[in-house]
């Protein structure tokens, strides 16, 4: 492999990362507006393959919502694609 295969790849994965991050933070809002909805937690996890603590944990990252609009509860979303829990 070359250095601007390499580079290519490294870019396409950088990128990856970005999608990664917009759509894990889509699905907390996603599981948030569920819960609202009165969709019981057994379905969400059942659905997205997070434990019950992730899910919680989203939850309450809402709660727990700063002034400026960013989540204090930000590491419960980066999180909870780790399903090793």
């Amino acid at each position: 492999m070359d250095k601007r295969s390499l580079a290519h790849l490294a870019g396409r994965f950088r990128e990856a990362e970005i999608r990664t991050k917009i759509l894990r933070q889509e699905l907390a809002e996603a599981i948030r507006e569920a819960t609202k909805d009165g969709v019981p937690q057994k379905d969400i996890c059942e659905v997205t393959g997070y434990t019950r603590q992730q899910v919680r944990r989203i939850v309450q990252s809402e709660d727990e919502a700063e002034p400026d609009g960013q989540s204090a509860g930000s590491n419960a979303e980066a999180g909870a694609l780790d399903t090793s829990e």
